[in-house]
């Protein structure tokens, strides 16, 4: 599938929050959006004009809806799929849909705190780094499911920069769904994520 390779602070800018797409960047005073907290483009400041800040229904819809492409890493056509499927599924969709974007193998990769943004965990993935059920998997958007062992095995070089990457992001706490193993580098998904687990 195709990723969004362009400047990702300009993502949080347009979006007008932090989204913590660059990981400890985001918590600096280098974040691009403390620097210059309006949108992108060459109307961005407004200068001389009064601009209109308050957004229809539709428009604060579609803010939503790409703030959660956006901190998942997909684009488009991928989110449509992920919607369609949970609109087919028994349930609400919304949480269907959230659960979804939750359970891709990535994510997980995240909330382990083997990456430090979900990009990063994207490029752990597929560098083959990541075994699902003692099986080498580097399908970012695999789905894991309950019961589900989710294991880092990789060669020397490679588990340093991880282990650096779970010490910074060891505030970071690991959500009740997954059981993590910092010694041995393994996480097990006891359930399925709730909607109240998704920050």
């Amino acid at each position: 599938m195709a990723r969004y390779i362009k400047p990702v602070c300009r993502l949080c800018r347009r979006q007008g929050e932090k989204l913590f797409l660059k990981g400890t960047r985001c918590s600096m005073e280098k974040c691009a959006i403390v620097k210059r907290p309006y949108p992108p483009g060459q109307h961005g400041e407004g200068k001389g004009k009064s601009r209109r800040t308050k957004l229809s229904n539709y428009g604060l819809q579609l803010r939503e809806k790409q703030k959660v492409k956006r901190i998942y890493g997909i684009l488009e056509k991928q989110f449509r799929r992920y919607f369609k499927i949970a609109s087919k599924s028994k349930g609400v969709t919304g949480k269907l849909l959230l659960q979804l974007l939750e359970r891709r193998l990535d994510n997980v990769v995240f909330r382990m705190g083997a990456a430090i943004s979900r990009s990063q965990a994207r490029q752990v993935v597929r560098h083959n780094h990541i075994h699902v059920n003692n099986r080498r998997v580097n399908i970012p958007s695999y789905l894991v499911d309950k019961d589900d062992l989710v294991q880092v095995k990789t060669k020397e070089k490679a588990l340093k920069k991880i282990k650096e990457n779970l010490e910074i992001s060891k505030e970071r706490t690991v959500p009740s769904w997954l059981e993590f193993d910092a010694t041995n580098l393994t996480a097990k998904v006891l359930r399925l994520p709730e909607k109240e687990d998704i920050q």
